[in-house]
């Protein structure tokens, strides 16, 4: 058994904005494992600015792992603990290594059934906003997410007002996604309208590290909060705990690239289950191999909110798969196995 890694940068259609800064590329790094004429590919889905493991030492690690592939999935996966994309990588390499890109024989992968999925409203001006909810709901999304907090908030306001003015909530749920921008007493304020326009949730309305505060904003906002920001770097079972203990979000967000994967996403799940606290899994701007990874992951889980996995359209040069949106859902249309054009990643 061997393994070698190499990067690939993903182009963006056009540039993508969140309150973080304007998004037009992003570096994804991919391992593969060689074992008797057999191949296994995983994706190190790291998101510079935000991933746990964007740290200088990355490719060094991935590396490491590759020269000591032998010593296992089980071994590499507890030795890469501060290193989730790693991690998820590698269960992805050694689940393909076995059973080839079908990682979860489902209806799913077998085309019996599709996904339920939300449609994204990237931030920009209010115009290209506007423009971008006529395109999702002309694609048939049924529950829209906006990113707030980038440009001014009134514009915000007249954009959701107008969508509401449109479709009622039983015919689109709105979710907003405000990436930390607001203080306590704006999210307090921005709540109060969101729950006038009947908006299911708000994501990361405070900085992830303010956990009192989003303990007030979890207990004192008119409309339900999910934690996406916050569950990163969290990496032991009792910080996780002590988290969801502490702020009692109303929901979590699970990016399996950055919190280790299916079974670190497997463990919240429990965790936030338990404590009567919902969930929905989003990629974390992956290739289309990491993105089938984790919508064939999520689709096991029989969660019927509709999961943030409409991203893989976002790029001029994805690897192309058997995957396609539409209708406001994930589809497989082509075989899981062989759909596959691999040809752009040049390994050596």
């Amino acid at each position: 058994m061997r393994a070698d890694f190499i990067s690939y940068t993903l182009d963006f259609k056009q540039p993508s904005g969140t309150s973080r800064g304007v998004l037009r590329q992003k570096e994804s790094f991919f391992i593969r494992i060689e074992d008797g004429g057999r191949i296994g590919l995983g994706e190190v889905g790291v998101l510079r600015g935000l991933s746990f493991d964007d740290v200088p030492k990355l490719e060094k690690q991935i590396a490491w792992t590759c020269e000591n592939i032998a010593l296992g999935l089980e071994e590499l996966y507890a030795k890469n603990l501060r290193f989730p994309s790693i991690q998820f990588a590698l269960e992805q390499a050694f689940s393909h290594l076995e059973s080839g890109f079908e990682h979860f024989p489902t209806a799913f992968t077998q085309k019996k059934e599709s996904q339920s999925i939300n449609g994204l409203i990237w931030m920009g001006s209010k115009e290209f906003m506007m423009d971008q909810v006529s395109q999702r709901l002309e694609e048939g999304f049924k529950t829209l997410k906006m990113k707030v907090g980038a440009i001014s908030w009134d514009a915000e306001r007249d954009i959701l007002s107008h969508i509401r003015q449109r479709f009622s909530p039983d015919q689109l749920e709105l979710r907003v996604d405000a990436n930390g921008a607001f203080t306590l007493d704006q999210a307090i304020e921005v709540g109060a309208f969101l729950k006038e326009m009947d908006v299911h949730s708000i994501e990361q309305p405070l900085p992830a590290a303010d956990h009192e505060g989003l303990k007030e904003a979890a207990q004192r906002m008119a409309i339900p909060i999910a934690l996406d920001e916050s569950l990163i770097g969290v990496l032991t079972k009792k910080d996780k705990v002590d988290l969801l203990e502490q702020v009692r979000p109303q929901y979590i967000i699970l990016k399996p690239s950055f919190i280790g994967g299916w079974r670190g996403s497997d463990e919240w799940i429990e965790l936030a289950e338990s404590r009567n606290i919902g969930w929905w899994a989003t990629s974390a701007l992956e290739s289309n191999v990491g993105l089938n990874a984790i919508a064939q992951w999520a689709f096991t889980k029989n969660n019927p909110i509709p999961q943030g996995l409409g991203t893989g359209s976002l790029y001029t040069n994805n690897i192309p798969g058997p995957m396609q949106v539409t209708g406001g859902r994930l589809h497989m249309i082509g075989n899981v196995q062989s759909g596959w054009e691999l040809d752009k990643l040049a390994f050596k």
